[in-house]
């Protein structure tokens, strides 16, 4: 089923995957074949020119949303079904290229006996004639279903005609509802009265056409006639082996267009490895005694989790992969082992790299055991874990499949298997009903390959005074490690056994589960000479083009005015979008000449943004408010404060009203093709957000893409009664119908390569913009009843062009139409005797205080219904504080020995480190939903980005707060501290800031980088040095005095000390003598 899906495979896919679409889809096996399907329907799809372009996303600039769209279709239409369910396939196209892909289909449907169902909305009446059957759907109810030429003779036999110059499908869209089948009556000496949907059908019952189908569906089918391909034997389309290999390919054009990540990454752990063999320098790592041994343990120990954690960024990676792969999976494009093998066949080198950079540098440069065999052996053991971790985390983002959930699970699993890693807590001192999970740890296992290696070796073979063992077997005997050799191969065998689980527990995954009262002045907006360029690709450089820039606009000039309503068309490419983005100064990249004014004063971004509006293609709205609040939102930063607050809310109801969305108001945003509004209502909301602001200029960008005829008249309907408040107001459209079209009093029509072709008045049905194009040479007459919004674009098209031998462009430049347009512009370039140039006492509506506390009400409601984030942390916090306390259950009520204080220390390491870590990762993907938001925002001039940023880190101060509380509360009691008032204000004082500033933190690391998975790999090497220098792994006054001030500028470092100090700091007896390392490391630490 083709869903209304725009699958940007993660923003970086080209639109052209000549392999990799046209063998999932089975287009045929042969290259040449294939591509030559491929390139066709690249062609159909009018994709050619933007075949080697990546698709992009909401951060990364791609394709545009028309093209993503066609991309969409034409995933569909490489392969070889034979019957096709496509939805809105028409939204964001220009009406020709629409006509173009329905002609198409109609072809493959009468030449190839395929069986084609599409929905449009909007089809111009040429397209709409391009079908055969219509089927028109009202209130669950099948209207009329049969052949098209009849559905007017049915209407009409209920009563109801369709006016001569009206489009057939806008006419069926409207005649069903109750605001609009009025006009529509045609029986003037009769009483009109609304007749329902459900009338209409009983109606088809005895009406011809629906007598016809009933016999059709009584009459059994004569299998005879079927064709020996009705009844498929295979699930897909190619084999197992071409189907790997297709994967293969697209995951590794996938990493390689991802290189970036992949480089930081091995950056991150080569900057890790630098820091970690200065701190663990062999000249300071001595092997006397028990305590020294312990260092070399820390090291390990460190080294291990590098690798581990290096793997977490998996799970952001696979998580926004999932949709297109659950879109691709339905369509049977692949199975699931097809798509899960390439991801971990192709981690297998980059882990075999992603070891060495970490272990060559270190190995020796620390002092581990010279003989090459043990180097080796250590090299295994790692390869193993990064392999393992890596499985576990693509699994753990499978079974979470939302960004948030998989991430609490992915703290959550690290959190349960430290404890039990052998380090933090010895096998001895575990509790007997967690002893199941030091077993089943492969943390464990890959922990004791790791030191069993190191510490049988030759050098740790010499026996301490007074003792009758080794001092390596010492060494593991203290922590609890095992000392048998063959530990070492059990611990690699289990690792990998885990690594084929994990991996297997991921294909499982992915096979099963799913997913206008106001006062304003109005201002005319003029441009001449506009030309806009950007640096030249790096793509189009290697093709040999030697320009420094690629110009997207060349020299357009124009002018928008008052009360007249402007539709800036032209094909896909054209570079409307571009010059409204210029105008609006939406472009913050690139270069622009030309002189742009607003009534006749030189335009000043600063205070433009407060006398305009940008309704966006792309609907960005926060998903956690409701519609009433958007707009409140929007008219309470954006409106005058002169205005007072019941002023604000009659004009906020009068826009409700406009748009249609007062039944409406309380219903949440929610996520695009997620949840919450559907695509029509988000896109009233969107131009209700401007209208609020009660604008002098709007921009519109393709306000009626997406929206069904009816849908899309309610919004024109809107957009006019704002013209006719005296306001200029801009549309780009693509495929509007002849009524759209004609509401329009001006046309800006614009060619490939960003040039103008005409400027000026549409004329009475079009007459002006018609009678301009016939008069040049070559071009025929419009057809009776055609749409001329679709024959003005197959006119000027490129192929015209080069079929008559000229250039539109010149030809609207050497016309009398230009001479006055350009007279015209001079004009309004003038300012007017009188006037004074736009003047604002600051750059924004709101005073500070009103930007803050509008900004932090709206945070409130997003935090307040953002279940996923807010109860997911709460219950994440309560699960972990159960969790520690059972496994150091009662172990802080009596300290006695220096062991038992490391104990207890671990459990708050655990807590301070990883509890915190899932603030900082967690709240990640909710600020990285809300910085495009916030982006639309900030360029309309709601706020400064200031505001914004309070309200975001006030927001947080509550929520955390009941975090700490509850967490504090339980680990108090089962871990059994002194409960005295002070030491438990303390405890939860510590968690409190600790929580508090990871979770500042995961703010700080969105706000610096492009994208969330960045900013997850930048964090997790944070995170590494946090925990280096934490004070636990290696005492403050055993690291290196040239790294020392690490550990005193680390704030896990005074959260873990503070802690401690804060529990035990009081406590003057002795503690019992004994040559734990860890002791002696806490002992030191404590005594700083």
């Amino acid at each position: 089923f083709h869903r209304y899906l725009k699958a940007s495979i993660c923003g970086l896919l080209s639109a052209l995957t000549r392999h990799s679409y046209a063998d999932l889809t089975a287009v045929a096996t042969e290259g040449q074949k294939e591509n030559l399907i491929t390139d066709y329907v690249l062609r159909i799809l009018g994709l050619e020119t933007c075949a080697d372009t990546v698709v992009g996303n909401t951060m990364l600039r791609g394709i545009s949303g028309g093209q993503k769209k066609r991309l969409t279709a034409g995933e569909m239409l490489v392969g070889p079904a034979k019957d096709l369910f496509m939805d809105e396939i028409s939204t964001g196209l220009d009406s020709s290229t629409t006509f173009q892909i329905v002609n198409s289909l109609k072809h493959f449907v009468h030449i190839l006996k395929g069986t084609t169902v599409i929905s449009l909305l909007q089809p111009a009446p040429e397209t709409y004639n391009l079908f055969d059957d219509i089927i028109l759907l009202s209130d669950s109810h099948i209207v009329y279903q049969g052949p098209r030429e009849y559905v007017l003779q049915f209407f009409e036999s209920m009563g109801f005609q369709c006016p001569e110059r009206k489009g057939v499908a806008d006419f069926l869209q409207e005649v069903t509802s109750r605001k609009d089948q009025e006009q529509y009556w045609a029986h003037e000496d009769q009483p009109y009265r609304f007749v329902r949907a459900k009338e209409f059908s009983e109606a088809l019952k005895s009406f011809h056409v629906g007598r016809s189908l009933r016999e059709e569906l009584d009459s059994e089918f004569d299998k005879s006639k079927s064709h020996p391909a009705a009844l498929t034997t295979k699930k897909f389309g190619v084999g197992k082996w071409e189907l790997l290999k297709a994967c293969l390919s697209r995951e590794y054009l996938l990493m390689k267009r991802n290189s970036f990540v992949h480089t930081f990454r091995l950056s991150q752990v080569a900057v890790m490895a630098f820091i970690t063999m200065t701190i663990f320098l062999r000249t300071e790592m001595r092997r006397d005694s028990v305590i020294d041994g312990g260092i070399y343990v820390g090291a390990l120990f460190f080294g291990f989790i590098v690798i581990m954690f290096n793997g977490l960024a998996e799970i952001p990676m696979v998580v926004l992969k999932l949709p297109v792969f659950y879109k691709q999976r339905d369509n049977l494009f692949f199975p699931s082992w097809a798509y899960a093998l390439p991801a971990w066949i192709l981690k297998i080198p980059m882990t075999f790299v992603e070891v060495a950079v970490w272990l060559f540098p270190t190995y020796y440069v620390i002092g581990f055991d010279t003989n090459i065999g043990r180097f080796f052996r250590q090299y295994l053991v790692l390869l193993v874990v990064n392999q393992m971790a890596s499985a576990l985390f693509r699994f753990l983002a499978g079974v979470g499949r939302e960004l948030n959930a998989a991430l609490a699970l992915g703290s959550f699993t690290v959190t349960f298997l430290f404890p039990t890693s052998g380090f933090i807590l010895s096998k001895g001192n575990i509790k007997k009903w967690w002893l199941w999970s030091f077993w089943t740890s492969p943390m464990m296992y890959g922990q004791n390959a790791m030191v069993n290696n190191e510490f049988l070796a030759e050098r740790w073979r010499h026996v301490l005074t007074n003792s009758s063992e080794p001092l390596g077997v010492e060494v593991l005997k203290s922590r609890g490690f095992f000392i048998q050799s063959y530990w070492f191969w059990i611990g690699v065998v289990v690792l990998i056994g885990y690594t084929l689980l994990f991996n297997f527990g991921y294909i499982l995954a992915l096979m099963y589960l799913s997913r206008m009262v106001l006062p304003f002045e109005p201002h005319s907006i003029t441009f001449d000479d506009v030309t806009y360029a950007v640096d030249m690709p790096q793509e189009m450089r290697n093709q040999g083009l030697v320009e420094n820039n690629l110009v997207l606009l060349k020299g357009v000039s124009g002018s928008f005015r008052p009360g007249v309503l402007t539709a800036l068309m032209g094909v896909t490419g054209a570079g409307k979008t571009t010059l409204m983005d210029v105008l609006a100064g939406r472009k913050t990249a690139g270069y622009v000449v030309g002189n742009i004014t607003i009534s006749g004063y030189q335009k000043k971004q600063e205070t433009f943004a407060r006398i305009s509006g940008y309704c966006e293609q792309n609907d960005i709205h926060s998903p956690h408010v409701t519609v009433y609040e958007s707009l409140l939102y929007s008219a309470w930063l954006r409106l005058s404060p002169d205005i007072n607050a019941e002023t604000r809310k009659m004009f906020i109801e009068e826009v409700m009203e406009l748009v249609e969305l007062k039944p409406l108001r309380h219903a949440l945003v929610g996520l695009p093709g997620v949840n919450g509004l559907s695509i029509e209502q988000r896109k009233r909301l969107t131009i209700a957000v401007e209208l609020v602001a009660n604008p002098s200029i709007i921009f519109m960008d393709e306000p009626t893409s997406g929206l069904d005829a009816r849908a899309a008249a309610i919004v024109m309907r809107t957009v006019r009664n704002t013209v006719d408040t005296g306001r200029t107001v801009v549309c780009t459209i693509h495929q509007p119908s002849i009524d759209i079209f004609e509401s329009f009093d001006e046309i800006f029509l614009m060619k490939q390569g960003g040039q103008e072709i005409y400027a000026g008045p549409l004329g009475r049905r079009s007459s002006n913009l018609i009678s301009y194009f016939e008069e040049i040479q070559g071009i025929g007459k419009i057809k009776d009843g055609y749409n001329p919004a679709t024959w003005i674009l197959e006119v000027t098209s490129s192929a015209k062009e080069m079929e008559l031998g000229i250039d539109f462009a010149e030809v609207y430049k050497n016309s009398e139409l230009y001479r006055r347009t350009k007279a015209l512009v001079k004009e309004l370039s003038t300012p007017s005797s009188g006037s004074k140039d736009l003047y604002f006492p600051s750059q924004y509506s709101t005073s500070f205080f009103t930007q803050c506390m509008a900004c932090l009400w709206k945070q409130h409601w997003s935090y307040w219904r953002n279940s996923q984030y807010t109860a997911l942390r709460f219950l994440f916090s309560t699960t972990v504080a159960v969790f520690l306390g059972s496994m150091f259950w009662n172990l802080g009520s009596k300290i006695e020995k220096q062991q038992d204080l490391f104990n207890v220390t671990g459990s708050m390491y655990i807590a301070v480190l990883l509890l915190s870590m899932k603030n900082s990762s967690a709240v990640q993907p909710v600020v990285t939903v809300e910085r495009t938001v916030f982006y639309r925002e900030r360029a309309a001039g709601m706020y400064s980005a200031f505001p914004y940023a309070f309200a975001q880190v006030l927001i947080e101060l509550p929520y955390v707060l009941v975090q700490a509380v509850v967490y504090s509360i339980i680990i108090y009691a089962m871990v059994g501290y002194e409960w005295t008032v002070p030491k438990f204000l303390w405890c939860l004082f510590f968690m409190y800031f600790t929580f508090l500033y990871f979770t500042y933190y995961g703010m700080m690391a969105v706000a610096v980088t492009p994208n969330l998975p960045i900013a997850n790999t930048v964090s997790s090497g944070f995170y590494a040095m946090w925990n280096i220098f934490s004070g636990f792994i290696v005492p403050r006054p055993r690291i290196p005095v040239w790294w020392r001030w690490c550990s005193w500028a680390n704030p896990v470092s005074w959260s873990l000390y503070g802690l401690v100090a804060s529990q035990y700091g009081d406590i003057k007896q002795s503690l019992e003598s004994i040559t734990l390392v860890s002791s002696m490391i806490f002992l030191e630490w404590l005594q700083l």
